[in-house]
């Protein structure tokens, strides 16, 4: 039974995309079966994978309102052991569209329970905004990663985060787990950097992985080629630390 975990943050900026992209990849180079969810209307996610964003006919938009199966929107992406449920910016409009609905809450999760038997771990990219696209994210997921940036602002909107986490808990998915919070875009050299680690981990220190992302040159340049950092430069930081990630994730939950 494959695990659903959501990679979420309503903050924009903080590695949510590069870390869906790359941990996929990264599991899927270690031979897990992956499936990645582009819930963000942006599709980001979708195009990291080398997905032609404007050729897409079915993605997650079609999936969340019911109009199509999930398995009808899933494409083989350019990644070996990953498929992707890709976006399209029609996306933005469903926030609007559920609003009327009755069990709104629950779309993606009623589409895609069937996906869990076949794939070791979906991922679901989120938008940067804890609207309805991302309530149906944690409602359907068994746990949830959120990444945060090494910078100033980084523990900012934190709070808010892990009370939406609470309330979904509360109402929605009692199971909801938080898998981890992830350290991003560290920079060794900077005094910032290194102080916000150790504030993070002083704060939450069992619920920090041990694998912290650093900056790296390779890691931004890969998306504008659709692949991931394992495709792109496996030699390169980058892909050192996800693949260091992923071995961290499938430890964990082999336990």
């Amino acid at each position: 039974m494959g695990k659903i975990i959501a990679i979420a943050n309503q903050k924009g900026g903080v590695g949510k995309t590069t870390t869906s992209v790359n941990l996929a990849a990264s599991l899927g180079a270690l031979e897990k079966k992956v499936l990645l969810i582009d819930a963000d209307p942006q599709a980001n996610a979708s195009s990291g994978l080398g997905i032609d964003v404007d050729t897409v006919s079915l993605g997650s938009y079609q999936v969340i309102e019911h109009s199509a199966t999930a398995k009808d929107a899933i494409i083989a992406s350019n990644a070996p052991n990953v498929d992707v449920m890709p976006a399209h910016i029609d996306l933005v409009a469903i926030e609007i569209e559920l609003v009327d609905k009755e069990e709104r809450e629950y779309m993606l999760k009623n589409a895609i329970i069937d996906l869990k038997s076949e794939y070791d771990y979906i991922l679901i990219d989120c938008a940067p905004s804890l609207g309805l696209l991302t309530l149906n994210a944690l409602t359907t997921s068994d746990s949830v990663i959120i990444p945060i940036q090494c910078e100033y602002f980084a523990l900012e909107g934190l709070g808010k985060l892990l009370n939406t986490i609470k309330s979904v808990q509360k109402i929605h998915n009692e199971t909801l787990d938080i898998e981890g919070l992830l350290l991003t875009m560290f920079d060794s050299r900077l005094r910032l950097s290194n102080q916000v680690v150790e504030e993070v981990q002083k704060h939450f220190s069992d619920m920090v992985f041990d694998t912290i992302i650093q900056r790296n040159v390779r890691l931004g340049e890969a998306p504008s080629y659709g692949e991931s950092i394992i495709n792109y430069d496996v030699s390169s930081k980058g892909a050192v630390n996800y693949l260091s990630l992923a071995k961290e994730l499938i430890k964990k939950n082999e336990l």
